[in-house]
């Protein structure tokens, strides 16, 4: 029998708890992994009461998870396992009232899940230690952006080490918990066709795309801490680049796993001095009319200064010095205000060396290993084949490796799938403390010159794919981004 949990959603009332970490947890509940005795504890400075907390939730999942195949009737009898307490991270009265909740409950195990400002994870984490509400067999869940630096982010490893042991610390990229990563690792691993040409001598470059089209909306205030490089780049973009370029692990244990993610990340090649000019792009999105409409700038949203040089959009060129992937170019794009939503990983096979077909050219239909992580999730590979009628004329097909060819099949959500296993204490799908600090490494630098010779990004039109100088990285290579989707 599956040993009963109590999970302590700090934030309880923020914007992911109600969006994504609640509506998980429901369908963990349908699934059986959260049991009856379970608890799931809601914590923030509201003072509301745990009906009113209830009430609150059940209005979020009916807006934001219209696909939910749960009833009311499972809605109610799940929300009577969610309670609520009033709490201030750095209140101490406040965790001796979270102590007397939990001591209710002596013998279950605590998931600590901290969706607040990183400013308090270490407050938090204090105040858990000092009411002695750390076991053996907690665990703590730290949402990004952990840090603003390597310095910073060093600080909250080392400080948060003092009461949770790396083993019970859970950095959280839900990138990582998409069907299709996962998806992706099989389909390497368990298949000689892919790894054996899985290298520098059949791929001629990889690229990696997050785009929003939404802008920073009301976070202006939060977004002109972060910018594009330390919210997107420092953590999704380089988890998913690891996970491509990484080595065979001996097996499929955490660490081993997570060892080969971190020999990617420390074999990036440094971009600085005279490839800090040509190989990264700075943008910020500027306003444009779209169906009639105008669309804002980002010097027009809340709580934005008229003269900022945040950036909204990076794109980059990253090179990986070891044997399996040297002269391989990994170009990455990230940016708010984009032509539209999308997460997608492209691998472009080299081409033929030569065509024994009068009218295939191969550079405009090259084999793609297409990965698909949003809007929908699935995986593509283009190939070529010939077109049904009299003579040899070639087209483009795709063999289609998508999860949706399993019609009803229940495919988790990314929260979903990462709660699971926390709550199974499976770190694999996890950030470890040294791969957080080796992607703040590499990117230090590069915010580091834009800092010190005052960068000022780019203008780009919102609603469109970021600044020239995006297209013009890849073009003076001889390659285009894949914009086909």
């Amino acid at each position: 029998m599956k040993k009963p949990i109590d999970i302590l959603l700090f934030g309880g009332r923020g914007d992911l708890a109600q969006r994504k970490l609640i509506p998980a947890l429901f369908q963990l509940y349908r699934n059986k992994v959260i049991t009856p005795k379970c608890r799931i504890v809601g914590l923030s400075r509201s003072k509301i009461h745990a009906q009113e907390y209830r009430d609150l939730l059940y209005v979020a999942m009916k807006k934001y998870a219209p696909k939910s195949v749960g009833t009311d009737e499972e809605w109610q009898k799940f929300s009577q396992q969610i309670d609520f307490l009033a709490l201030d991270g750095n209140s101490q009265d406040d965790f001796v009232n979270l102590k007397q909740l939990l001591e209710q409950n002596p013998h279950s195990e605590r998931l600590f899940y901290l969706a607040t400002q990183p400013s308090l994870y270490v407050h938090i984490c204090r105040n858990l230690a000092e009411q002695n509400l750390i076991t053996t067999s907690s665990r703590v869940i730290l949402e990004k952006p952990i840090g603003h630096d390597l310095n910073t982010a060093r600080e909250i490893n080392r400080q948060v080490a003092s009461w949770f042991d790396e083993s019970q610390t859970y950095r959280i990229d839900h990138y990582l918990g998409k069907e299709t990563v996962q998806n992706l690792l099989v389909l390497r691993f368990a298949n000689s066709l892919f790894e054996a040409q899985w290298n520098n001598h059949y791929i001629d470059h990889i690229q990696i795309t997050i785009a929003e089209s939404i802008g920073v909306e009301a976070r202006g205030d939060f977004f002109e801490q972060v910018g594009t490089m330390r919210d997107m780049v420092q953590n999704h973009l380089l988890q998913l680049l690891c996970i491509i370029a990484m080595e065979p692990p001996y097996s499929s244990a955490p660490d081993a796993i997570r060892d080969e993610k971190l020999k990617v990340l420390k074999a990036l090649k440094p971009i600085k001095d005279e490839a800090l000019q040509k190989n990264v792009v700075r943008g910020q999105y500027g306003h444009s009319m779209v169906n009639g409409d105008r669309i804002k700038a980002y010097l027009e949203e809340e709580h934005v200064p008229p003269n900022s040089h945040i950036e909204t959009f990076v794109a980059l060129k990253a090179e990986i010095n070891n044997w399996r992937w040297n002269g391989v170019p990994f170009y990455l794009r990230t940016g708010k205000r984009m032509a539209s939503a999308l997460c997608e990983i492209v691998v472009e096979y080299k081409k033929i060396p030569h065509s024994i077909f009068d009218s295939f050219d191969s550079s405009s239909m090259p084999n793609k290993l297409v990965i698909k992580l949003q809007p929908e999730e699935g995986i593509t590979l283009r190939i070529c084949e010939k077109r049904t009628g009299e003579g040899m004329s070639i087209q483009a097909t795709e063999l289609n490796l998508s999860p949706d060819k399993y019609p009803g099949a229940h495919i988790p959500s990314a929260y979903e799938r990462l709660l699971q296993d926390a709550i199974n204490a499976n770190t694999t799908l996890f950030m470890r403390g040294d791969e957080l600090e080796a992607a703040w490494a590499w990117v230090d630098p590069i915010i580091a010159h834009w800092k010190h010779y005052h960068r000022v990004p780019d203008i780009y039109s919102a609603g469109s794919w970021g600044p020239a100088a995006s297209t013009l990285l890849l073009a003076k290579d001889g390659r285009l981004w894949n914009e086909m989707s």
